[in-house]
């Protein structure tokens, strides 16, 4: 018995060593035997330490979040992210007015993806289809229809160079320009890029060097506004990156019908692209509408809009089916959704010429 028991107890101090060994050998306790004792003295100290960077952290994820809500995130670099120790998450896309006021609500038998559309004959004023048509809201760069009005009402020298300056600089949106401050362009090259290739700078520009200063032109923009019965329209500035300029489709078909009858307007907006000199390069732009493009359109007139505010926009004068109509589309969701939404009414109106016409959705005003 005695034997039995002795064997017993040496096997299990035998097994109590392997397994100190083999603790022993893992990283983690050989860190732990190599790091001396923290002494409780300095404890309070270690546990403040720890808890602000713990802050740290917080206040920078934090940060990253009310960029990410603002739309800044996506300008947050990997590499700054890696930095902070920040894992990056996208946020959702910003819901425009429509989609906020509930716009998009409203079907249709055409299943088009803008809240907002109208379709009206030039030469009869019938209207062809209507889908919240009074609903007010941002016009992104549609607003440059009514700046490059102005300008070639104006019969200001369109050979007069213009130089961009720090002023003409998006702080709306934060948007980028191929025109760097200093590039000097004649007011025909501002005029041809802000029509064709929604150019911002240009467009800024081109209101910043109107007689009397940018405030005179914002004025003209709405007294013109005024002048062509567009009750529901208002501009703060001339290029559009505000969301504060905005209209409804009935008002922009009044100024499509109008601008369509300037050939400067017509030439520039429909122009497929145009290189510009700018100091020692030569800068190729195109127009931000490929209709104009297509051999299946007859496009007189043309201007193109985005920001998150305002959705993708569109507003056309256009031949189709032996009649010349206007089209206006605010609101759409998704990049190319504006171009299908012509190309549904172009089919829809070659089909059902002379046709009836479709009206859908309230007068509605959305908030803010």
């Amino acid at each position: 018995m005695h034997a039995r028991f002795r064997i017993a107890t040496r096997l299990s101090h035998a097994l109590a060593l392997v397994a100190l060994g083999v603790a022993l050998a893992s990283p983690g306790a050989q860190a732990a035997q190599r790091k001396p004792a923290q002494s409780k003295k300095h404890a309070p100290v270690a546990a403040k330490h720890a808890a602000a960077k713990h802050v740290s952290t917080k206040q920078v994820s934090a940060k990253v979040r009310h960029k990410a809500s603002a739309s800044k995130a996506t300008r947050v670099s990997a590499r700054s992210a890696k930095n902070h120790h920040v894992r990056v998450v996208a946020e959702p896309p910003r819901q425009s007015f429509g989609q906020m006021a509930g716009l998009h609500a409203v079907s249709d038998p055409l299943d088009l993806k803008s809240s907002v559309a109208l379709v009206v004959d030039q030469d009869t004023k019938e209207v062809l289809l209507s889908k919240n048509d009074h609903a007010v809201l941002p016009i992104a760069s549609i607003t440059k229809l009514m700046t490059g009005l102005l300008i070639s009402e104006a019969r200001l020298p369109m050979d007069e160079p213009i130089t961009i300056t720090q002023e003409d600089v998006d702080t709306e949106k934060g948007s980028g320009s191929r025109l760097t401050v200093g590039a000097t362009l004649s007011r025909g090259e501002l005029l041809h890029l802000a029509l064709m290739s929604s150019e911002n700078r240009a467009a800024h520009a081109l209101g910043r060097t109107y007689p009397g200063g940018l405030t005179a032109f914002v004025q003209r923009m709405n007294i013109k506004a005024r002048l062509l019965g567009m009750t529901e329209t208002r501009y703060v500035e001339p290029t559009g990156l505000s969301s504060n300029n905005q209209s409804s489709a009935h008002d922009l078909a009044a100024l499509v019908n109008v601008a369509h009858a300037d050939p400067l307007l017509r030439e520039l907006s429909t122009s497929p692209g145009h290189e510009v000199q700018v100091g020692s390069r030569v800068l190729q732009f195109n127009n931000t509408n490929r209709l104009v493009k297509s051999p299946a359109w007859d496009i007189g007139l043309q201007k193109t809009g985005y920001i998150s505010e305002a959705g993708r926009c569109l507003v056309m004068q256009a031949q189709v089916a032996g009649r010349k109509l206007i089209m206006v589309f605010l609101d759409s969701a998704g990049k190319f959704s504006r171009i299908g939404d012509a190309e549904r009414v172009r089919s829809w109106v070659e089909k059902t010429h002379p046709g009836s016409s479709l009206s859908l959705g309230a007068s509605t005003r959305p908030h803010g």
